[in-house]
Order: structure tokens, then C-alpha cells, then sequence
């Protein structure tokens, strides 16, 4: 069959794929494979990997007092919360990526410390793993988290403020899942996927598990808002210029659909990043991630 661009794609099964079947935007298994894996990709991941580890146990050392909120039933449905200490501070809520099968909250502590310096408070949002859970039940938790954000923030000091939600890789596709939420002000979505359907067709799909009807759920760019509004929330959408192919195409397409859908949204490139070193701009207090967040909270008042 063809997809919406008139490329061939494959509609079975990768059980029954011959090596030689074009699956995907003109690729066969082994290439989608390959143009949707950052690791190999990028050789230093493992090592940005550590270094992120290590900083961010200091920084939850350093910032205790809201660690592990639990927003839900499971094990994994829990936040950290790292205060500026400004009153009424806008609140960057972060997800986080690994393919919505890997890594936790706590790895990425350390990335808070861009937006604390630049006035945001900070929410790292935590959540269950394919295939422990499907994918649609992963996003229906990261929209319960931000809901425990709006309905207990005010309680314990945070949360009254604009809210910016956000996320890196499957955190990106998370964010664009979240953005009609009422509790939702704004965007920020880096390196992500907007369209699930190429994940049920690589790798990746051994343990997400979708089913073609659950991938195109499960596709902000195919499920653009229409109430008056989420039509307001300014997204900002951002990707590496050297990152993977298929992840810039990504960013790019879906971009295109919100301003063709007349939607907010601005498309920012970073030179010279590739999927991982792209962090290392919100990481940073002058980074242009944290740039671009100070440019929404404008863009909000």
C-alpha cells in the first residue's frame, strides 16, 4: 500500500516481511531499523548516558524535598519537583525519552538546572515502561501526572503558574500527546516522534507491541486539535541538524501540519546536535532550549 505521501509502506506483519520488502518511506526492515537507532548513531550516548546519571543523583541529593511524588497506583508513577523560589513560577514539566521502553525520571535530574536558573520550576515526570504497559496506557499516565501537577502543586508550593510541558525523544511524542490538555499552557517538544506508525514496523515494536489502529491513535500529527483552546498553545518544536535522518523529517513534518491546521507552532533546528547532544542546550542556563522556553512564557502573556 501507500501512506499519505505516496510512499510504499508495508502492511503486515514483520513476521511474514521478506529482507527485501519496502516497509517504510521507501525502506526495507533493516533500514527502518537503522533510521530510527539513535545509539548506534551516536557513539558517545552511552558515555553523555553516564555523565547524566552521575550529575543528576547529586542534584536530587542537593534538592530532596519533593522527590518521588506518586501520582498514580503503579511503580513508576511518581515526580520529582525541584522549586526556583520564586513565588507563582511558571513550571516546566518534563518527560522523558528511551522509546517509551527505557531509562527513568531520575536519570535526567540534572537537566533541570537550565530552566531553575532561568526562573522555571521543574517537574520531572516519571512513568511505566513498555511492555509492561501499551503504549496508549504510558500516555494516559504522563496526562494523569500533569493533572496531579495542576490539582496538588498549589498544596505543597509549585504549580500555579504557566505551564510548559516538555520532553526529549519518546518525551517529545509525549508532549505533543499532552498539549490539548486544559492543564497545558505551552510546548516544548525536542527530538521526537510524531508519527508512531514507522515504530510499529522497526525494532522497537518487539515490545511497544501496536497494532496499526493503536499506532495512528497514538500520532499527534494525525489527531491535530480543534478546540478553540488548544488552537492557541504555542508549541516549539526542536531537533539536532545532525541527528538520525528520520528524526529531523519527523520534526519537520509535523510542524508543517500544525501551521497547514493553523496552529502556533515554531520549528527550531540546532546545530550542530546530534539526538543526545541536544540536551546539553536546556542542561544549560544559556542554552538555547532554555531560550526558547523563556520565548513561550512572552509568547503566554
Amino acid at each position: 500500500m501507500e501512506d499519505e505521501c505516496g510512499l510504499a509502506c508495508y502492511s503486515g506483519t514483520m513476521n511474514d516481511a521478506p529482507s527485501s520488502t519496502i516497509v517504510w518511506r521507501g525502506m526495507n526492515r533493516a533500514q527502518l531499523d537503522d533510521a530510527y537507532d539513535n545509539g548506534k548513531a551516536c557513539p558517545d550516548s552511552a558515555e553523555r548516558r553516564d555523565g547524566w546519571i552521575a550529575r543528576s543523583a547529586q542534584v536530587r541529593a542537593e534538592r530532596p524535598e519533593l522527590l518521588d511524588l506518586a501520582y498514580g497506583p503503579r511503580e513508576r508513577n511518581r515526580i520529582d519537583v525541584f522549586r526556583c523560589g520564586r513565588a507563582n513560577a511558571p513550571l516546566y514539566a518534563f518527560i522523558h525519552g528511551g522509546y517509551w521502553q527505557r531509562n527513568d525520571k531520575n536519570i535526567f535530574a540534572c537537566m533541570a538546572e537550565g530552566p531553575l536558573a532561568n526562573g522555571f520550576d521543574v517537574a520531572m515526570i516519571g512513568y511505566t515502561l513498555c511492555p509492561d504497559v501499551t503504549l496508549t496506557e504510558l500516555v494516559a499516565e504522563t496526562h494523569a501526572a500533569i493533572r496531579f501537577l495542576r490539582t496538588q502543586g498549589a498544596k505543597r508550593g509549585f504549580g500555579t503558574g504557566k505551564l510548559v510541558v516538555s520532553g526529549w525523544s519518546a518525551g517529545g511524542h509525549l508532549t505533543a500527546a499532552a498539549l490539548p490538555l486544559d492543564e497545558v499552557d505551552a510546548g516544548l517538544a525536542i527530538s521526537g516522534i510524531y508519527d508512531v506508525e514507522p515504530c510499529r514496523l522497526n525494532y522497537l515494536n518487539e515490545k511497544l507491541k501496536l497494532t496499526a489502529d493503536e499506532a495512528r491513535a497514538m500520532s499527534p500529527i494525525l489527531h491535530l486539535p480543534k478546540d478553540a483552546r488548544s488552537r492557541s498553545k504555542p508549541l516549539t518544536v526542536a531537533y539536532g541538524t545532525n541527528e538520525i535522518p528520520e528524526l529531523p523529517r519527523q520534526s519537520r513534518d509535523y510542524h508543517q501540519a500544525r501551521l497547514d491546521a493553523g496552529l502556533p507552532s515554531t520549528l527550531l533546528p540546532l546545530e550542530p546536535h546530534n539526538h543526545f547532544s541536544i540536551m546539553e542546550e536546556l542542561r544549560a542556563p544559556g542554552g538555547r532550549l532554555n531560550g526558547a522556553l523563556k520565548n513561550l512564557i512572552v509568547a503566554l502573556s
